[in-house]
């Protein structure tokens, strides 16, 4: 038996061995290579750090201590260090375990965290709950360099500090340092600052000190003395200017070594941030290579690190492209990205244009007002964001863009369903927030070809804000493109005829069409005539267009993949019915629960919006009317 085989949970790991250690990790490396080659995932960030989180897993017990991530992403060596080592056959697939924690899978997994900068705030509220209700757990967040450029983090550090909760923050830093130290004494310094001895006879001083008033009195002066000196010779953190205390930066990936300064940061009873260097894809040539590539991956071939996927063009990277075309021709546009130039298409934007691209971190909020700044001084910004993560602009929406009608595109990437990342990562919110704003376009293209010519149209033509949302991946069944772009899309239709029948009218939007048509092939095999109509834009709505191509029955069934209450059922219904009393809207979406994870056929099956799902729906609507 392997030593990972022998892994169940933390008193396994309390008694291995230093060379044991070493072996364990060489095989976590192993199997998870191995293991996320057949399933896909997030597979850099993972081997990176192996040693961070068996060094976590062997000094703190996970069952009753709270360990939060920041991002999820890479808590796949805590999933099988904590009795999951046979659910990675169905990583991410559906009714399998999930890429991200999950508490409902293990009582070890604290939180949620699919979504960045929120462990620290997270940690802090445990940490707090811990000290009312009286209990003596500990609480540690792991955040990542990428997590820390987002301004919540910040929020979050600065409370820590000032609360003064025994709390441990670690900041795995895989690609920048932070305040970087120059000068050979403030290296030599840094050096003995993390030596186990020195932290040791630290805590024992502290601990010493702290037996009566007196003692208490001489360790507070001491303290400010030697603070002020170390600040003479020794660059200060933005950390420790907060008041945390800083330890590092330190080898991450030296299993021994961090099992003893956590052991010592455990001890010290204050907010404490441990920076630790690690590297993404340590001990896998393809993934340290190109740990953008192994980020998130899909299936891959383990020799050679060669993907499975056939390629071809996808939405996000016709939007590059399209970009790319614009910007040569229009000097006032320009790129804005949180953190994802290369999953929004825009990397060769940004070496074609460098000085009109700007990648502001993981920082959304921040994006979408910069932009209004941007468009409030005459240039035209687009701004590329995943639909999940363009839900903390929902507040700079309203007020930075849509109160003064600013010229902004918001380039909405993955809208819909995404797949096998699950509930943290669809994108099936944002027509409901984003149709609050006042004066928003938000359009939905149901092809590349219709993705381009909105995008042209969004960028020359548009008065004030515009949305476009596409899917995740490229063209389905559907490749045509039923608009022309040079027209006023507000006020020529916004509206799509795609089949004609006499006996319903179903109604969708985006690429949701493609199950839709489907359906409607099926209901005819049945006897049943649908006219299928495709909103070009779901915001402004084209009701009177509707009325004039719906078929003569007046029952409409509106398709959306969107979760339940955040589409246009709703007001699609009471705008109709108040000009026909008598038409009849039934609606077919996700619901109103999230959405798990798994592959999309599954999912469109399990949420009723595969052809044959939508088809029994609509069948079983018309013959109530019977």
């Amino acid at each position: 038996m392997s030593i990972l085989e022998s892994i169940k949970d933390h008193d396994d790991l309390v008694c291995l061995s230093d060379k044991d250690r070493l072996l364990l990790c060489q095989e976590i490396r192993d199997f998870l290579i191995e293991s996320v080659s057949k399933t896909g995932g997030h597979l850099a960030s993972n081997l990176g750090t192996v040693e961070l989180s068996v060094a976590l897993e062997t000094v703190y017990d996970t069952k009753k201590d709270r360990l939060v991530f920041d991002v999820g992403h890479q808590s796949y060596v805590h999933k099988l260090l904590t009795g999951r080592q046979a659910e990675f056959s169905n990583l991410r697939q559906f009714g399998g375990m999930a890429g991200f924690p999950k508490p409902s899978e293990s009582v070890t997994d604290s939180f949620v965290a699919g979504h960045a900068s929120s462990s620290v705030s997270i940690a802090l509220g445990m940490a707090r709950a811990r000290t009312l209700s009286g209990n003596t757990h500990d609480v540690v967040a792991v955040i990542g360099d990428g997590a820390a450029t987002g301004g919540m983090a910040y929020e979050g550090l600065n409370d820590a500090a000032e609360s003064r909760e025994p709390i441990l923050i670690i900041l795995n830093d895989n690609e920048m340092s932070i305040d970087r130290n120059v000068g050979g004494m403030a290296k030599h310094l840094s050096r003995i600052r993390i030596k186990e001895s020195y932290l040791g006879m630290k805590a024992h001083y502290r601990s010493f000190m702290s037996k009566n008033r007196v003692s208490r009195f001489i360790y507070r002066k001491t303290r400010s003395i030697k603070d002020w000196l170390k600040r003479m010779v020794l660059p200060t953190t933005i950390f420790e200017n907060m008041g945390l205390t800083y330890l590092g930066p330190v080898d991450g990936n030296d299993v021994n070594e961090l099992i003893g300064l956590l052991r010592i940061a455990k001890e010290m009873r204050e907010p404490v941030l441990l920076h630790v260097m690690t590297k993404k894809g340590l001990g896998y040539a393809p993934a340290e290579q190109d740990p953008s590539k192994f980020h998130g991956i899909g299936k891959f071939n383990p020799a050679t690190g060669e993907t499975n996927s056939k390629g071809g063009p996808t939405f996000s990277s016709r939007f590059g492209q399209t970009m790319m075309d614009i910007a040569e021709n229009d000097t006032r546009v320009c790129a804005i990205t949180a953190a994802m130039p290369g999953g929004t298409g825009l990397l060769n934007f940004k070496k074609t244009y460098p000085k009109r691209t700007f990648d502001v971190g993981i920082a959304e909020e921040h994006a979408v007002s910069m932009a209004g700044g941007l468009a409030k001084q005459g240039m035209v910004p687009v701004v590329a964001l995943y639909s999940t993560f363009l839900q903390r602009s929902y507040d700079m929406i309203m007020q930075d863009i849509a109160m003064l009608h600013l010229h902004v595109v918001l380039a909405i990437d993955r809208a819909g369903l995404v797949g096998e990342d699950g509930e943290t990562h669809h994108g099936i919110y944002d027509v409901g927030f984003l149709r609050h704003a006042p004066g928003m376009t938000v359009l939905c293209p149901a092809s590349l070809n219709e993705q381009e010519d909105m995008l042209r149209w969004a960028v020359k033509s548009c008065d004030g804000p515009v949305a476009i949302r596409y899917p995740r991946g490229g063209n389905r069944s559907f490749e045509g493109s039923n608009w022309n772009g040079e027209i006023d899309i507000c006020k020529a239709g916004a509206l799509a005829c795609h089949r004609m029948g006499k006996d319903v009218t179903l109604i969708t939007y985006g690429t949701m069409l493609d199950n839709t048509m489907k359906a409607a092939e099926r209901l005819a095999e049945l006897g049943i005539e649908a006219t299928v109509l495709r909103l070009l834009t779901v915001s402004p709505l084209p009701v009177y267009n509707v009325l004039t191509m719906m078929s003569d029955n007046e029952h409409v069934v509106v398709v959306e993949e969107i979760a339940g209450g955040c589409g246009i059922r709703e007001e699609l219904a009471w705008d109709l019915q108040h000009i026909k009393p008598n038409i009849r809207v039934d609606g077919i979406d996700l619901g109103r629960q999230f959405v798990t994870h798994g592959d999309m056929d599954s999912l469109y099956r399990h949420y009723g919006l595969d052809p044959e799902s939508i088809a029994k729906f609509v069948q079983e609507a018309v013959s109530h009317e019977d």
